[in-house]
């Protein structure tokens, strides 16, 4: 039996698909397909009744592994937020899904938010015609993001590009022009737009203890 990878186990853990490993995720060679179970000698049988704590602290993990950002990232965003005017947990959810690495992955430039994050690295992209290569970036309505013209003879670009041609599930936040090979930030993102069932409000609970 083929070894599941870490990253597939912490999505058999929540029990549902996080899409950590980005396309993967919604292909048959997902874990989750193959082994929903949770992991572990009694994967498949029912946990025992978690406390409310434990309950925020899981949502907390859960949120921070979707974005792939460290507890230290994390609380960063939670208090910028805090901050703001608003609901705080649907402003976190905004605030993470308008990180530059994620807007990158969702436009379809990257298979996945981790190389996203390195395509951004890399300087492969500006904003607004800027160069950015901060994968924590926070974009805003109005923004364009675009793939540099240097970049785009590599040969990773081309097949990507190729795939841009034919993606169908842009976010209703972002439009995306595959002809230039840009991006805008068309609204703010809406706790619906994430694709996993998410409450942030528990994130909002866990930090005001």
């Amino acid at each position: 039996m083929p070894k599941i990878d870490s990253k597939c186990k912490l999505c058999r853990r929540a029990g549902e698909k996080l899409f950590l490993k980005g396309e993967r995720c919604v292909s048959q060679k997902c874990a989750m397909v193959r082994r929903p179970n949770t992991p572990g000698v009694h994967g498949g049988t029912p946990s025992r009744n978690q406390s409310e704590f434990g309950k925020q602290l899981a949502m907390k993990q859960k949120i921070k592994r979707i974005y792939g950002v460290l507890e230290k990232q994390f609380r960063c965003h939670y208090a910028e937020v805090k901050r703001q005017k608003g609901v705080t947990g649907d402003l976190l959810l905004s605030r993470l899904e308008r990180r530059m690495d994620n807007v990158v992955y969702r436009l379809g430039f990257a298979p996945s938010r981790v190389t996203g994050r390195q395509l951004v690295s890399h300087k492969m992209f500006t904003v607004n015609g800027k160069r950015v290569n901060v994968p924590s970036f926070e974009l805003h309505v109005g923004d364009v993001i675009r793939l540099k013209d240097t970049k785009r003879e590599k040969t990773y670009t081309k097949n990507r590009i190729e795939m841009l041609k034919e993606k169908k599930d842009v976010p209703v936040w972002l439009d995306l022009n595959s002809e230039k090979l840009e991006g805008t930030v068309v609204s703010l993102p809406a706790r619906g737009d994430i694709g996993v069932t998410v409450d942030p409000q528990m994130v909002v609970e866990y930090y005001s203890k």
